[in-house]
C-alpha cells in the first residue's frame, strides 16, 4: 500500500491510495472463498466450482465489488496510520472514488477528506463589554419555591358543597357536535379537566365555572383555524357536558411541621434560609454559564478559521446519532420520531447543521486557547471526572476505567482541557 497526499483549498485533502496487484488479488480470492457456496455452475456441485469457471460465466469482475468493500476500509485505515498519514488530522468521513480496478494491476482509489482547520485567535478574554450579572434572591423567589414544594406535597380531595371555580378539577362526561352531528374524537367519560389549564379549546373551561355536580349543560366553542383536525378547523361546535364530580387541590399548611416533613430542618425559618442558599447557588450556576457562553461567543467571533463543509456534515451526522440514542433511551425509535414529526433523516440532519457548525467553532477555539495558555490536565482532574461519572452511573471508579477505551480516555482529557480553557477566559 502506498499513499499520496494532495492538499486542497478549504482545509480539504485528496488521498490517493494504491494497493499492490498482489493485495488486490488476495482480496478477490477471499471474496471468491466467501461467496462460492452461493453460486451454481452447471456440472459442478454448489460451492465446488473453480473461480476461473465462475469468472468465465459471470465476468472477471464478479467478485470485485465485495473485494473492494473489504479492501478499501483496511487500506484507508492503514494509510492514516502510515508515517505520512499520521501527519493528517482527518475530521470527516472519506468520500471514496475508485480510480483503477483491473485484473493483474494495482487497485487505486482516492479519498477526499476534511482536515482539522488551523485557528488564528483574536482577543479571547478580558472583555470589558461583557458583564456578569449579580445574583440576588428575593423573598418572592423563596415563596415561589415554597409554593412549588407545597404543590408537590398536596393532596386532592372531593368537594360537593359548592359549584365549580377556576383552579378546580372538573370530572366530566362530554360529547361534541357540529351542525347537530357528533364528530370523531369528541366524546369522553369521567374526564378530569383542570379549569384554567387551557387544555380544551376556546372558552370551554370558563363556561363550566358555576356549574354543580349532576348538572348538565351545553358549551359553545369555535375551533382554532390551525386545529389538528382539518374538518373542525375554524368551525363552531357544541359540547353536551355533565358534571360528575369536583376535585380540589389541598395544600399543606406552611409551618414548622411542614418544614420537618419536607426537609432536614425543624423550623420553617431554617428551611427558608436553606432554600434561599440553594436558590442562590442555582442562580449563580446559571449566571456563570450565561457569562461563559457570551465570552466564548465573542472569542469565536474574533477568531479566524475555515471550516470545510464535510466537517460540518460529519458533525451534524454525529449529532443525529446522539439524538437517536437519546430517543431510544426514552423508548422511542428515531423512525417513529420521524414519522410523528413528518420529517426525513436528511431534513433532521440539515436542521442540525447550524448547531453543528457552532459546536465545531467553539471546540476549535477552546483547543487553540488551551494551547496558547499551555493548559494542562492533571491525573487529579481525570480522577475527579471519573469519580463523577461513576457516581452518575452507579458504578465503581475502576469499573468506569475498565470500560473506557484509549480513544474515549483521550476524548475525556480533551473535554477537560477545553473546559479548563473556558473557565480560564471567563474567570
Amino acid at each position: 500500500m502506498s499513499l499520496k497526499i494532495e492538499k486542497l483549498e478549504g482545509n480539504m485533502a485528496k488521498l490517493t491510495i494504491e494497493c499492490t496487484a498482489e493485495e488486490f488479488e488476495a482480496a478477490v480470492q477471499q471474496s471468491y472463498l466467501k461467496n462460492r457456496n452461493r453460486i451454481s455452475i452447471p456440472g459442478f456441485r454448489k460451492g465446488k466450482a473453480p473461480r476461473v469457471m465462475i469468472e468465465k460465466m459471470y465476468g472477471v469482475g464478479v467478485f470485485y465489488e465485495d473485494a473492494v468493500n473489504d479492501l478499501i476500509p483496511k487500506a484507508y485505515q492503514e494509510a492514516l496510520e502510515s508515517e505520512e498519514g499520521k501527519e493528517l488530522t482527518v475530521v470527516s468521513q472519506p468520500d471514496i472514488d475508485v480510480v483503477q480496478i483491473e485484473k493483474g494491476q494495482p487497485f487505486i482509489f482516492t479519498a477526499d477528506v476534511a482536515l482539522k482547520p488551523e485557528v488564528t485567535l483574536g482577543q479571547y478574554k478580558d472583555f470589558e463589554d461583557i458583564v456578569k450579572k449579580d445574583v440576588e434572591i428575593t423573598d418572592e423567589d423563596v415563596q415561589a419555591e415554597l409554593d412549588r414544594v407545597r404543590n408537590q406535597n398536596s393532596r386532592t380531595i372531593n368537594v360537593d358543597d359548592r359549584p365549580l371555580e377556576m383552579g378546580d378539577t372538573a370530572v366530566i362526561d362530554y360529547e361534541g357536535f357540529q351542525d347537530g352531528v357528533a364528530f370523531d374524537g369528541g366524546k369522553a367519560e369521567n374526564q378530569d379537566l383542570v379549569l384554567g389549564s387551557h387544555t380544551f379549546v376556546d372558552t370551554f373551561e370558563e363556561q363550566l365555572v358555576g356549574k354543580s355536580i349532576g348538572e348538565e349543560c351545553e358549551v359553545n366553542v369555535t375551533f382554532p383555524e390551525e386545529y389538528q383536525a382539518p374538518e373542525l378547523a375554524g368551525k363552531p361546535a357544541v359540547f353536551k357536558v355533565k358534571i360528575n364530580g369536583i376535585k380540589v387541590k389541598e395544600l399543606p399548611e406552611l409551618n414548622d411541621e411542614f418544614a420537618e416533613e419536607v426537609s432536614d430542618f425543624d423550623t420553617l425559618d431554617e428551611y427558608k434560609e436553606d432554600l434561599k442558599k440553594k436558590l442562590a447557588e442555582q442562580k449563580q450556576t446559571t449566571v456563570n454559564a450565561e457569562y461563559q457562553t457570551e465570552v466564548l461567543k465573542k472569542a469565536v467571533e474574533n477568531a479566524e478559521m475555515i471550516i470545510p463543509d464535510a466537517m460540518t456534515d460529519y458533525e451534524a451526522e454525529q449529532m443525529v446519532n446522539e439524538y437517536s440514542q437519546r430517543m431510544q433511551m426514552q423508548g422511542l425509535s428515531i423512525d417513529t420520531y420521524l414519522q410523528i414529526t413528518g420529517q426525513t433523516l436528511a431534513q433532521l440532519k440539515e436542521q442540525m447543521k447550524d448547531q453543528a457548525l457552532s459546536r465545531i467553532k467553539n471546540s476549535l477555539v477552546l483547543e487553540a486557547i488551551a494551547e496558547a495558555e499551555q493548559v494542562e490536565v492533571s491525573e487529579e482532574d481525570i480522577d475527579a471526572e471519573i469519580k463523577k461519572m461513576a457516581e452518575s452511573y452507579g458504578l465503581e471508579e475502576e469499573q468506569v476505567r475498565t470500560f473506557m477505551t484509549e480513544t474515549e480516555m483521550d476524548s475525556l482529557k480533551n473535554d477537560l482541557k477545553r473546559q479548563k480553557a473556558l473557565e480560564l477566559i471567563s474567570a
